[in-house]
């Protein structure tokens, strides 16, 4: 794993595969093919520290560990200016997410001090008309729903194609009620 040291690391929040599905095919149908690298995600964190893989992996495995699969539920949509995201909510990933600002404290980008937002983008860098009219497009028969948060993936940033490096799945499967 040594090559992968010098990438800056990205955490990303698993998917249960219907949402992962669903989103893919949007961003594949509407994401500018000549820049879409990546499946949908809902980006945790954008810059962990590569030099500390190995830490950084064992933090990650521990805290999976200690979690329960999260329902989450899409909200809404979010216009970006450039670009369309879905909106996802749940308190819990909300405290996931700081429970690892605590764990990764000194190392993180001003960017992953931030409160998370969690948005799952399916267009990006087109001309705001478009993104505007996808918007309108989505929301007119938008209707909340959910999905599962099924674990943390993370990945190391190679300047397009993201490498995976590691899973860590929650340990307990949510209850579906």
């Amino acid at each position: 794993m040594s090559y992968l040291a010098a990438a800056p690391l990205i955490l990303t929040l698993t998917l249960d595969d219907a949402a992962q599905t669903y989103f893919n095919a949007l961003r594949r149908r509407h994401f500018p093919p000549k820049i879409n690298y990546l499946e949908a995600h809902l980006t945790l964190f954008h810059h962990l520290p590569g030099p500390e893989l190995d830490a950084v992996c064992e933090q990650l495995r521990t805290c999976s560990l200690a979690h329960t699969e999260l329902p989450l539920q899409v909200t809404g949509l979010r216009f970006l200016g450039r670009g369309v995201a879905f909106v996802l909510e749940n308190p819990k990933l909300q405290a996931l997410h700081r429970q690892l600002q605590h764990t990764f404290g000194p190392s993180l980008t001003p960017q992953d001090q931030q409160k998370l937002q969690p948005h799952i983008t399916v267009q990006n860098k087109v001309d705001p008309a478009e993104a505007r009219q996808l918007l309108a497009d989505l929301q007119a028969d938008f209707a909340p729903f959910g999905a599962v948060g099924t674990g943390l993936h993370l990945w190391a940033y190679r300047n397009g194609p993201w490498e995976s490096v590691a899973e860590f799945p929650f340990a307990v499967k949510a209850a579906l009620g």
